[in-house]
């Protein structure tokens, strides 16, 4: 039960569709190059380049759930989504992922294209998304900060896993057992619970860095240019 790792090795998905998405992954990253550039300054870059080493280390630690053989690991996106922003963050787990595909094998290198897609291009777009919308409804404390980190990481781990559920069904070459429904319920199950630790662990980092420099948040700065100054306790000050 590999395959129930986020990462897709060779052989899972057939050739015609791993291309498909490996060209769609291309596309949305040169996008994601383009919206970059208006980002990118003396405060994002570097931050961009600890997000990436960050991730590769968490995504390094693989962690057993449920029965052996079924592991899962971090992925990072809502985390770079918060510090560095969509478009720099969903290019920063694609480097991550290339280098693991490249130089270590994790994850085919056939079906790099589809790990892009679920981790670097889907789980970050729904992690932003979460992000936009609960900031803007939560109180700009460090609670709603803490909660919005939270729920972002989790539910952008799950999107990310449905992205498998739905390659499989258009390429599919490995029998996993059962039927797509249940292959989606035990990717939605296992990768609640790999989510649920990378919500705590995505809730803790960013708290402590808009602790210690809330400018360095890039969804802070984004929401406050964004939207006319309200009151508020500032996230740095914590909640009173």
């Amino acid at each position: 039960m590999e395959t129930l790792a986020m990462h897709i090795s060779n052989g899972i998905i057939n050739g015609p569709v791993a291309a498909v998405f490996a060209a769609f992954a291309l596309a949305v990253l040169a996008f994601c190059v383009l919206r970059a550039r208006a980002d990118l300054d003396d405060r994002l870059a570097p931050m961009a380049g600890l997000v990436a080493a960050f991730i590769f280390a968490v995504q390094m630690l693989n962690f057993p759930i449920l029965t052996a053989g079924v592991s899962g690991h971090l992925l990072g996106g809502a985390l770079a989504a918060l510090l560095v922003g969509p478009w720099v963050g969903a290019l920063c787990v694609a480097v991550v992922l290339v280098v693991q595909a490249l130089v270590f094998g994790d994850g085919g290198v056939a079906m790099l294209g589809l790990n892009i897609t679920n981790m670097a291009v889907l789980g970050t777009a729904a992690a932003y998304l979460l992000i936009a919308v609960l900031l803007r409804v939560l109180p700009r404390t460090r609670a709603g900060l803490g909660v919005t980190a939270f729920v972002s990481a989790l539910v952008s781990v799950v999107v990310a896993s449905q992205g498998f559920v739905v390659e499989y069904a258009l390429g599919g070459t490995t029998d996993l057992g059962g039927n797509l429904t249940g292959l989606a319920g035990t990717m939605a199950f296992v990768h609640l619970l790999i989510g649920i630790g990378e919500g705590l662990i995505t809730a803790t980092t960013v708290l402590t860095v808009a602790k210690v420099r809330p400018d360095l948040v890039y969804a802070l700065r984004a929401l406050k240019s964004a939207t006319p100054p309200a009151p508020s306790v500032p996230v740095a000050g914590g909640a009173r």
